[in-house]
């Protein structure tokens, strides 16, 4: 045990919370005597939501969000237009266009952005998953809503080339109302929202 902690315990919890991203030793230590402190019953609670989520939350057999079942609440509402398709890196990015309230149509989460350095490639990501959605008839527009980064670009010229084929589906990108280097969660809603609404032909942007 290291010399640091009275307890083995709280020294296997600690070293449990640092796993988490952002997450340093000293934060988990913080966080772990938090828990002691509270009544028992809140900590419980905590471990039994963390292990419920983790059983039970899955992911979306048709656009990869998460769900609690086969088809998560977006793809099965059918009030949601399902033949404009956002694609985006992540769960987190559904959630950011979601709070604009100005989409309706549904979602494609790539799980990921193409990013060489890290060795990211594109058969690691929902790239032919999302081909195939395409390839089935059934979508009109692909928006291509990835954050405006190299890796976020690179994505999207290669899913543009990739839907290249399918030359009766529009793919539209973001309005650059989301500045060069931003990444979509991090994007005011208000601006999100414009730039959903404003977005453009993929093609113009590389036709300059």
């Amino acid at each position: 045990m290291n010399q640091e902690f009275a307890s083995s315990l709280l020294e296997g919890a600690v070293t449990e919370l640092s796993r988490l991203p952002g997450i340093g030793r000293k934060t988990a230590l913080r966080l772990a005597l938090h828990i002691l402190r509270s009544d028992e019953s809140a900590g419980v609670a905590l471990g039994e939501a963390i292990i419920k989520m983790r059983r039970g939350v899955r992911y979306c057999r048709k656009c990869h969000n998460i769900s609690e079942t086969d088809l998560c609440p977006l793809c099965a509402d059918p009030r949601r237009d399902s033949r404009t398709v956002c694609v985006v890196e992540s769960v987190k990015d559904v959630m950011s266009f979601e709070n604009t309230g100005q989409f309706n149509g549904v979602y494609h989460v790539l799980g990921g952005v193409i990013a060489p350095m890290e060795g990211i490639g594109p058969e690691m990501l929902e790239i032919e998953s999302l081909v195939a959605r395409v390839a089935a008839g059934d979508i009109d527009e692909v928006i291509l809503a990835l954050s405006a980064t190299l890796e976020g670009e690179t994505t999207n010229f290669y899913i543009f080339r990739r839907l290249a084929p399918y030359a009766d589906v529009r793919i539209t990108q973001l309005a650059r109302g989301v500045s060069v280097g931003n990444e979509i969660e991090y994007t005011d809603e208000v601006t999100l929202g414009r730039s959903l609404l404003n977005r453009t032909l993929f093609s113009d942007s590389i036709k300059r």
